[in-house]
């Protein structure tokens, strides 16, 4: 069921009852991203699966990656009635539930962090730079092949037609303006020297194979954050929750 919070603006799916999850959703990809992880995880849990802002039903918001986590922290306050809740981001979620549990303390009760990190290297801003100017210049269409590169190893592609083209529909769907602006904000993201302001548990995890945001980001990001582990999920790449279900519901379940 949707339900709208943040005075409207945010647009979720709620499903199960229990202590509030929210899951946050990639760039390149969209909530049903964690379609095969949420029967599971509705039977222990109240699961909420938002629109970031400015992806599907969500208004966008202008203000760069803190409002964006501003905007976020409005619609968890709301969903959870004003209590903590567990926040579960992949990719750029993570990168807005990581900037959200810096600017609000305490909103969040434990953090699970999945192919994401605190900074960029140079050759990753880059690649962040050269996919807005391409979709500037010539559309989404023009970089679909490169965001399911980022998002899924070749093997897994070839091996998974029906899925990819499911992805695949749901990339051509984002707003191009949206997905500009969220590239730049990346590419000139550094919460190196923030992260000493997070003090619950997170656990972060990172598919081995991950060439968006590649393991030593995640590695960085397990060392810098004063109470964190890392696990590394094998054979996976960005978006484990849907390589590997399973194994992804194995290495979160100490956390729930």
């Amino acid at each position: 069921m949707d339900r709208l919070f943040a005075n409207g603006t945010v647009n979720a799916a709620v499903s199960g009852e229990g202590a509030p999850l929210f899951l946050f959703h990639s760039l390149l990809s969209d909530r049903a991203s964690f379609a095969a992880i949420e029967p599971e995880l509705m039977r222990s849990h109240r699961v909420i699966v938002p629109e970031l802002p400015g992806f599907g039903g969500s208004k966008a918001v202008e203000g760069g990656l803190a409002a964006v986590a501003d905007r976020m922290a409005d619609a968890v306050r709301d969903a959870a009635d004003g209590g903590k809740a567990i926040v579960l981001g992949n990719g750029y979620g993570g990168f807005v539930a990581l900037q959200m549990a810096i600017r609000h303390p305490g909103l969040a009760s434990k953090l699970i962090l999945a192919d994401c990190g605190a900074a960029f290297s140079e050759a990753g801003r880059e690649a962040f730079r050269n996919m807005a100017a391409a979709s500037k210049a010539k559309g989404l269409a023009a970089i679909t092949d490169v965001a399911m590169r980022r998002l899924f190893a070749p093997e897994f592609q070839a091996a998974h037609p029906d899925l990819m083209h499911d992805r695949r529909e749901a990339f051509l769907k984002t707003d191009p303006q949206v997905l500009q602006a969220a590239c730049g904000q990346l590419a000139e993201l550094d919460l190196r020297a923030e992260l000493s302001k997070v003090k619950v548990p997170v656990l972060v995890l990172v598919g081995e194979h991950d060439e968006a945001t590649p393991p030593p980001m995640s590695h960085e990001l397990a060392v810098l954050l004063p109470n964190a582990r890392l696990k590394i999920l094998a054979g996976c790449a960005h978006v484990p929750q849907l390589q590997a279900p399973r194994a992804f519901l194995d290495a979160i379940a100490d956390v729930l």
